[in-house]
């Protein structure tokens, strides 16, 4: 067999410029008409994974041979466009996921031309330094040390978890990275949060070894805050155990409702037992470039660490989310390892140094043109307005007569369909264990409905409706149809589900 390597290659994934041209044009157009008529769509088609799988011819093999490029993408798009959930549409308010904004669309087009492997300085010279800057331009928005080291990641989850590892590593007794969580430790290390602190932590426990039990989950108060005294007192009881206390999470912005913690009290109590501070601000960090928001979002500044998500209210297209440490050092020290097989000089930052990834996309380049575009002031005004529609959008189910609210923080208000006959008989048991299932099963015919999508939430044990604007997209008038919509749905739901005497 001949090693010679072919002068053209029988198969060439290449396209000329002339049909890149062709398709590209094609799609930018078809992206654009897209973005113009979005709130003409349904949100969702609400089909079922076995129609999807169908649509795709699921069980089919790899094909042998390839296809017409312009075929395939002209295929794909329609594939796309006609059965998505479409998180850009105006009147999506689910769970915490903002529309890509359009010129973070081609930044990825442009970022993934070039292609750069943000992993070391040398293989990414222009594209390290927009990411650095980037780390910067977030740290001054949100009021954080413009000092400080920090990572761009895929999210909330990942960005969590940098600065749960860089706490183990700075806290923790000996060289844990070498010896593991079993040696060198006086006791078992402990991290604590309130109860509504999100999932992250129990898979960052679980991945660095010290396991779920390792987490005391701090009750919370009637406003859904950790309960400061009760922490103490944790903390206090674990170190007469014998046990090692070494990291506080603050929430700014709970999943569920928006919750903001005491994060000024959190840090004076980290402050006082030699403890690492860190902020989940994924959801709500980002809301401290507006004054009036929270004050307790103005101690994100004395966090250890910060994560936040640009993909969250900066508005970027996935993935992004954003890990700021204090002291650059303390990343390195978590994740920094330097083989004989790296060639990586100091001329530059290499951001293999701060993360768990060698390999790394370029991340930073939509949300670097997305902060130039809007400016401070853009992202303050459009944050602003998002949290001044939930509230308006909380006044009016709290004057309909068919709601009851619960809660209003940041831009997530939270309620329950309540037929009106049942109203008076508001705290029996019968009827609070109906209305749950009631709004449980109003959720699911909603989000397959395609008008508006919501999520759940549980506040004091009532399984509620939970609308989050986080969307450029959103009108006062999208807001305002919510009330009357959701009341048509559950008027049909509550009918045929009310058991017979109720």
């Amino acid at each position: 067999m001949s090693t010679e390597a072919p002068h053209k290659r029988e198969v060439d994934i290449n396209l000329s410029p002339e049909q890149f041209r062709a398709i590209g044009h094609r799609l930018v157009d078809q992206i654009a008409g897209l973005f113009a008529h979005l709130g003409d769509r349904p949100v969702t088609t609400g089909e079922t994974a076995e129609q999807i799988r169908a649509l795709l011819h699921a069980d089919r093999s790899l094909p042998e041979t390839g296809g017409d490029p312009e075929e395939l993408m002209a295929m794909t798009t329609s594939l796309l466009f006609n059965h998505s959930l479409y998180n850009g549409h105006p009147r999506f308010w689910g769970y915490i996921t903002a529309p890509a904004a359009p010129i973070g669309v081609l930044a990825e087009l442009l970022a993934s031309a070039v292609n750069p492997n943000c992993g070391a300085w040398p293989l990414s010279p222009v594209a390290s330094e927009i990411e650095a800057q980037t780390i910067r331009w977030i740290a001054e928005l949100i009021g954080y040390p413009t000092t400080c080291g920090g990572i761009l990641v895929s999210g909330g989850n990942m960005a969590n978890f940098i600065g749960f590892i860089a706490a183990r590593a700075a806290k923790a007794d000996g060289d844990l990275r070498k010896s593991g969580v079993a040696v060198g430790t006086n006791g078992r290390l402990r991290a604590y949060c309130s109860a509504e602190t999100h999932t992250w932590i129990q898979k960052a426990a679980d991945m660095t070894g010290l396991g779920t039990d390792s987490i005391r989950w701090i009750p919370v108060d009637h406003d859904l805050k950790m309960n400061m005294s009760a922490l103490r007192a944790q903390i206090d009881a674990d170190l007469k155990a014998g046990d090692k206390p070494f990291l506080v999470v603050g929430t700014a912005g709970s999943v569920s409702t928006g919750a903001i913690d005491r994060l000024g009290e959190v840090a004076d109590v980290c402050r006082e037992y030699g403890l690492w501070f860190h902020a989940d601000g994924a959801y709500g960090g980002f809301a401290a470039c507006v004054p009036e928001v929270s004050k307790d979002l103005r101690a994100l500044s004395a966090a250890d660490s910060v994560a936040v998500d640009p993909h969250k209210w900066l508005y970027a297209p996935l993935e992004a989310g954003c890990a700021l440490v204090r002291d650059p050092e303390a990343l390195r020290a978590a994740f920094s390892y330097r083989p004989r097989y790296y060639h990586f000089g100091d001329e530059g930052q290499s951001f293999v140094d701060y993360g768990p990834q060698n390999s790394r996309g370029f991340r930073a380049l939509k949300v670097w043109m997305m902060l130039q575009q809007a400016g401070r002031a853009g992202y303050e005004r459009m944050i602003r307005d998002d949290i001044h529609l939930a509230r308006h959008c909380y006044d009016l189910l709290a004057k309909h007569h068919q709601f009851e609210v619960f809660t209003h923080e940041l831009s997530i208000a939270t309620f329950r369909f309540v037929p009106s006959d049942l109203r008076p008989r508001l705290g029996e048991g019968e009827v609070e264990s109906y209305l749950n299932k009631l709004n449980e099963d109003l959720l699911v015919e909603i989000e397959k409905g395609g008008e508006l999508f919501l999520s759940p939430a549980v506040v004091r044990e009532h399984s509620l409706l939970r609308m989050c604007v986080v969307n450029f997209r959103t009108t006062r008038t999208d807001v305002e149809a919510l009330p009357s919509l959701v009341a048509w749905i559950g008027e049909k739901v509550d009918k045929r589900l009310r058991p017979v005497g109720m």
